[in-house]
């Protein structure tokens, strides 16, 4: 009672496929995919998926160009007189 030889393993293959049909394996080898994929980012939590979705999203800009009118608040700091 040993082991399968690969002479076995291609008649069972060849067996499955005649049975279901190609199409119908391709569809089940989809799915699983489909569903393991599902698990991992399942897997991941919530934080991780807030940080990747953070990461994604474009910085915002930052404008140098300084303002003429009075109502414009300076960043430097200045001493009152």
């Amino acid at each position: 009672m040993g082991s399968f030889s690969i002479w076995h393993w291609l008649i069972v293959l060849l067996v499955v496929v005649v049975i279901f049909g190609t199409k119908k394996l391709r569809n089940i080898g989809s799915d699983l995919g489909g569903a393991v994929r599902g698990f991992k980012e399942g897997m991941k939590g919530a934080d991780e998926v807030a940080e990747a979705d953070a990461a994604k999203a474009p910085a915002p800009q930052v404008t140098t160009a300084k303002r003429a009118d009075g109502n414009t608040v300076d960043v430097e700091a200045k001493t009152k007189s």
